[in-house]
């Protein structure tokens, strides 16, 4: 006689560790899941490692069968989110839930709707998912591009998801893409004009960052991207404890060379930032950095070489977008940190995203270099 599913919230240490343990079985033979380092993943679900906590809250749900885990799920409310215009796809009473794997589909059914009850219970009415859990960290289900392993900060699931999210009357309300780009060669004769004449343009500087300036050059990359992204779907304005906790987290895997500002008339107009895929060093560690992963990963970090670099982020002030200027000052940024990606960590391709389908300004400058979507992401909403 099989056991009972029962549904339970995360309380205990042993609890969490249940919680970030279950992917590591459901995806064992799953060559394209990149195993987390366990205490990162565990930051991420710790209020007093990860800034996003300082204006959400969350609840971690797990499915067990007798002493088994069968499934886990988190419930969340961004109060930020609450705040934004609901046309940008969040707002008042709009919950989310993420962090989804299930051994069953049966097993999901029960997850989502404890999760649906805890937002429910706190004055929620429609929920978003997944979005795992802020909106800058592992947003949508890939549904698309199964075949190789994500990049960092860059989510993997099990084909059967999509199918067992829409089976419970969610519809989709975005779409996100990845784009991959070969990065040996040269960028159509196009892109190369508009770059040189940027280049002779002497009010335009294409600056590296300084490292050794981290904080003020980490304020100058935000005040452009509260602004730039402003007006964008599901924006959410990155907070300080935010920043902080992401910049002791990827600092190791900041290079001066491969996150640009862009000036004009000497003042920061636009940035781009580039980082090398860890999820190549990662891999092989299996989620542990002993006994020996630590020295592997840390000589890894003082000289990367990598196939993959990743661009999370790009913007331009919103004063600027519709303008030719605009994308003359992407197509330096992006030659620019292509060379050194080239020349100086070895790279061959580049992923640039997530970018929102409907985003035709980055679309076009994506395709305009002749990079094709590789993966996509998918978030649902329901009324409840």
């Amino acid at each position: 006689m099989a056991a009972p599913l029962t549904i339970r919230p995360v309380t205990t240490k042993r609890d969490r560790v249940a919680f970030i343990d279950l992917p590591f079985r459901l995806y064992a033979d799953d060559p394209n899941w990149v195993p987390p380092l366990r205490g990162e993943a565990l930051g991420l679900i710790d209020p007093a490692k990860n800034g996003w906590f300082s204006h959400a809250e969350a609840q971690l749900f797990l499915a067990w069968e007798d002493k088994r885990v069968v499934g886990r799920i988190s419930a969340h409310i961004d109060t930020l989110a609450l705040t934004m215009p609901a046309a940008q796809g969040f707002g008042p009473g709009v919950g989310q839930w993420g962090l989804m794997e299930a051994e069953r589909e049966d097993v999901f059914r029960a997850l989502l709707a404890a999760a649906e009850e805890w937002l429910r219970k706190r004055g929620m009415v429609r929920a978003l998912g997944p979005i795992s859990m802020s909106i800058w960290e592992e947003p949508g289900l890939l549904v698309e591009g199964f075949d190789h392993p994500p990049t960092i900060m860059m989510g993997h699931a099990k084909p059967d998801y999509r199918g067992w999210i829409e089976a419970a009357d969610y519809r989709q309300v975005k779409k996100l893409l990845t784009y991959d780009l070969d990065i040996t060669g040269d960028f159509p004769p196009i892109v190369k004009r508009i770059i040189q004449s940027g280049e002779r343009n002497p009010r335009i500087v294409i600056r590296e960052v300084d490292k050794r300036r981290f904080d003020e050059e980490a304020a100058i990359i935000l005040a452009i991207l509260n602004d730039a992204w402003s007006d964008n779907w599901g924006f959410v304005p990155l907070t300080p404890p935010e920043i902080r906790d992401v910049g002791v987290k990827l600092k190791p895997i900041v290079f001066n060379d491969l996150i640009r500002i862009a000036e004009v008339d000497g003042r920061p107009v636009a940035f781009m930032i580039t980082l090398p895929d860890l999820n190549e060093a990662i891999a092989p560690l299996k989620g542990n950095l002993l006994p020996f992963g630590w020295a592997k990963l840390l000589l890894w970090l003082r000289k990367p070489k990598v196939r993959t670099m990743r661009v999370p982020l790009m913007g331009v002030l919103k004063e600027l977008q519709s303008s030719r200027m605009a994308s003359q000052l992407a197509f330096m940024m992006i030659e620019y940190i292509k060379r050194a990606s080239v020349e100086r960590y070895g790279a061959t391709r580049s992923e640039i995203g997530w970018i929102l389908e409907d985003n035709q300004g980055m679309r076009s400058i994506a395709e305009t270099i002749d990079s094709k979507v590789n993966k996509v992401y998918l978030i649902y909403e329901r009324t409840l």
